[in-house]
């Protein structure tokens, strides 16, 4: 092999753990390979320096390509978004492939993560696919560091995303036993931590390495103690019966979380996923695990470090290749996006010049009586409402002021993001892209963004529905037809 040929290969590139993985290790500068089933979903720009293959490791020829010449394989895949049924099958093949070929290229090391929980328990079926998973791996005879870990406090992460949407939408949540079972959540940020040392460790290799982070709770502290971090107050009251199935249905219709995903992760909450063998302190002792509220904090900070624009404009926005729909409403890490798309004719120079036009003395294009009647609503409140109008008319840089608006990142002639800074039961931005088109114009995608704090951000902005799709389909309108 080639000296700048990749050393190190990561499965599950475009999931939450490796998808991040990925973008850390590039930063330190390592030679990089990502095996994923289908190359388009990943945006090429994403990861300009890793070298992207196909594979499946359920097809066992299709690994040959992506393992060869593999110094160290981050094994980072499971079958759990496939249904509920089936799924330990499915992790037992694919794992014994991709140890298998593994061997035969003369990978040294997997690293794997798997689940907490003692083997010697009553494990749910998910737990125990997990540890099983492990063992398939070690069968092949390459070296496994296998690192356990419980809930992991991300935005993105399956479960804090169910723990985010329960407490954000449930005032009073009805919850089974489960709730007073105990368990050792840790951040993403120490996972990665513990992921990149694990390469980096020959002491690691061949080892099962239990992983948590500084706090030891119930899942009911976990809800109660996200609640503090968001202002809110909550309230859990316990009951004594209540189904993995009935609350994977309760789960399905108040979170997006789908129930065949749900319950078999539900029925894993009756097992205690704690550290037992603190052997990770010794192995690795420059990784300091945060606590819960320091993790959940961080996990909500992604807006202000401009996460918004990542996700926004994920690869799966570009995967395929179809016709921009009139709208598309969904809701992602906590936050609920309403985009709306239309092409043109018109240069992005020219459309952007409009763009950077509206508020002010030049008003909304389109319904601005209804601005201003959420401008004097606003005041009534105590808010800004519309009288801080805009510095410059046709000139916008970051930090400026546009009505109740805040100019949060501008980049001529592709993209305007404002944040409301009116009085609102959440945060909202509003998000201007314009991109062009080869040979036929441009594309302006104007997104309305909420993160919604607790039940009556969700109720605000919903019941605002109506209301959005008026202004906001006219305003895309307007856009193009002026410029």
């Amino acid at each position: 092999m080639a000296d700048d040929s990749p050393r190190v290969l990561v499965t599950g590139a475009t999931g939450y753990v490796g998808g991040r993985l990925v973008s850390r290790l590039l930063r330190q500068g390592e030679r990089l390979r990502c095996l994923v089933r289908d190359p388009q979903r990943v945006d090429s720009s994403r990861w300009p320096d890793a070298e992207i293959v196909a594979g499946d490791v359920l097809n066992r020829d299709s690994l040959y390509e992506g393992l060869s010449g593999i110094e160290t394989a981050y094994y980072l895949v499971h079958s759990m978004a496939a249904g509920e049924h089936g799924f330990a099958e499915r992790d037992t093949i694919a794992a014994r492939n991709f140890g298998d070929v593994a061997r035969e290229r003369g990978v040294k090391n997997i690293i794997y993560v798997g689940g907490l929980g003692q083997t010697d328990s009553d494990l749910s079926q998910h737990l125990a696919s997990r540890h099983h998973t492990g063992d398939m791996l070690r069968e092949s005879g390459v070296p496994i560091t296998e690192l356990r870990a419980a809930v992991i406090v991300g935005s993105g992460s399956i479960s804090f995303e169910t723990i985010r949407y329960l407490t954000e939408r449930l005032p009073i949540m009805i919850a089974p036993q489960w709730v007073n079972t105990r368990c050792q959540p840790i951040a993403i940020r120490d996972v990665l931590s513990y992921l990149v040392a694990a390469m980096q460790s020959n002491d690691a290799r061949g080892r099962i390495i239990e992983i948590g982070g500084a706090d030891v709770l119930t899942y009911g502290e976990m809800l109660l103690g996200y609640a503090r971090v968001r202002g809110l107050r909550r309230h859990i009251i316990n009951v004594p019966v209540l189904t993995p199935r009935l609350s994977s249905l309760w789960v399905d219709l108040v979170t997006p979380i789908p129930a065949s995903f749900a319950r078999p992760l539900i029925e894993g909450l009756r097992n205690e996923v704690v550290v037992h063998d603190p052997s990770a302190r010794s192995l690795f002792p420059d990784i300091e695990p945060l606590g819960y509220q320091d993790a959940v904090r961080n996990a909500l900070k992604r807006v202000g470090d401009n996460a918004v624009e990542t996700v926004w404009s994920g690869s799966m926005s570009s995967a395929f290749d179809r016709a921009p729909q009139p709208v598309v409403v969904e809701s992602t890490e906590g936050l609920i996006f309403e985009r709306r798309e239309r092409e043109t004719a018109t240069a992005a120079k020219d459309v952007f010049s409009v763009i950077s036009r509206l508020g002010g003395r030049h008003g909304w294009l389109y319904a601005n009586a209804l601005w201003r009647l959420r401008a004097f609503l606003d005041r009534l409140v105590g808010g800004v409402g519309m009288r801080r109008g805009r510095r410059h008319p046709t000139e916008l840089q970051r930090g400026d002021a546009v009505d109740f608006w805040r100019v949060e990142d501008v980049s001529p002639p592709h993209h305007l993001r404002l944040g409301a800074e009116m009085k609102l039961p959440g945060r909202a931005w509003l998000d201007f892209r314009v991109d062009d088109l080869p040979e036929t114009g441009s594309r302006l995608t104007v997104t309305a963004i909420f993160e919604p704090r607790g039940l009556f951000g969700f109720l605000y902005w919903y019941s605002l529905y109506p209301i959005h799709r008026v202004i906001f389909s006219g305003l895309i309108r307007k856009v193009i037809e002026r410029a």
